[in-house]
């Protein structure tokens, strides 16, 4: 997945928003809250940064390919960083991505999940 490809797709997911921060990263946000992070690439392979579940973390955290993200794992945060493709395809990205979509639009209010359609 390049960045145009990310972009294009969390672009498609229901009330987001595109920003470029944090030295250039393509950080996208659901209601003004982050769920997905892309950039700093050493290679081909984008790295991206999305939230997942406690049991998703447990597992993914030691697949090849994978790792917990910096900065936000190492404050507690159950966030992944895909830098490769080595266990993760493109296509498992997305799922993953959708993952994090909704796992940060459960946690706005409820008030504003009704607002935007999230329930």
């Amino acid at each position: 997945m390049n960045i145009e490809e990310y972009n294009s797709f969390c672009a498609s997911l229901p009330h987001t928003s595109h920003v470029v921060q944090w030295g250039g990263a393509h950080v996208w946000k659901v209601a003004g809250k982050v769920f997905a992070v892309g950039g700093w690439n050493d290679g081909e392979t984008l790295n991206v940064t999305f939230k997942v579940s406690d049991l998703a973390f447990d597992i993914l955290k030691e697949q090849p390919g994978l790792r917990p993200a910096p900065y936000l794992a190492s404050r507690g945060m159950k966030w992944i960083q895909r830098t490769d493709t080595t266990s993760m395809d493109d296509e498992a990205l997305q799922d993953y991505l959708r993952e994090s979509h909704r796992i940060v639009s459960s946690g706005l209010p409820k008030k504003k999940r009704a607002e935007l359609g999230l329930d």
